[in-house]
């Protein structure tokens, strides 16, 4: 089991390069830079409240994005909580999440932004990969339902995930990586 998120990121690189297609050599970018964080984490937001806040997040990673691309990069992995920051509990950081499919959907977010419903950060990353034609590996909060019933599921009826996901050059999402559920398990799901 992969525990340290600098190793699970590894593992999803490592996915991804094996996809980035039979090149002998690829340009990666690494970004970091200060997240905006919310002024307070003790009381949920609205869902609206919490893209607010994530779209500023992707305006300062879209300009990284673009940079990257422009100087050649083939794939930019992007910071740990880039999105909305960290210092949430299960019930503050719900309305940032989203559910994120399976990659073997073949779903390209950018151009079906509402086939999974409530979807917008994942179009919205997708649409900079599609756009820029660079891969972009992203950490998202990913919400699975469950059945209440169940003595694992969560009293809200989710499961969730800390995530990384991928999406290639069109798009595309190729890899998600559940680093974390609240409970221990952990799960990759790429198509190569």
């Amino acid at each position: 089991m992969i525990t340290s998120s600098f190793q699970a990121s590894v593992a999803v690189c490592a996915l991804v390069i094996l996809h980035v297609s039979a090149l002998d050599t690829f340009i990666a970018a690494v970004y970091e830079h200060p997240v905006l964080r919310p002024k307070a984490t003790e009381t949920p937001v609205s869902r609206d409240d919490a893209l607010l806040h994530m779209n500023k997040n992707i305006d300062i990673l879209e300009r990284a994005i673009q940079q990257a691309a422009a100087q050649g990069a083939q794939i930019i992995v992007t910071p740990e909580d880039a999105l909305y920051g960290w210092k949430f509990t299960r019930e503050t950081i719900f309305p940032y999440l989203e559910d994120i499919q399976d990659p073997r959907v073949a779903w390209i977010p950018c151009q079906d932004p509402h086939r999974f419903g409530d979807t917008p950060v994942q179009a919205r990353l997708s649409c900079l990969a599609k756009n820029n034609s660079i891969y972009v590996l992203a950490n998202i909060g990913d919400k699975k339902p469950c059945n209440s019933h169940k003595s694992t599921c969560p009293p809200n009826g989710y499961y969730q995930y800390n995530t990384n996901v991928v999406y290639d050059a069109k798009g595309q999402l190729v890899a998600r990586y559940h680093k974390a559920i609240f409970q221990s398990v952990t799960k990759i799901s790429a198509v190569i």
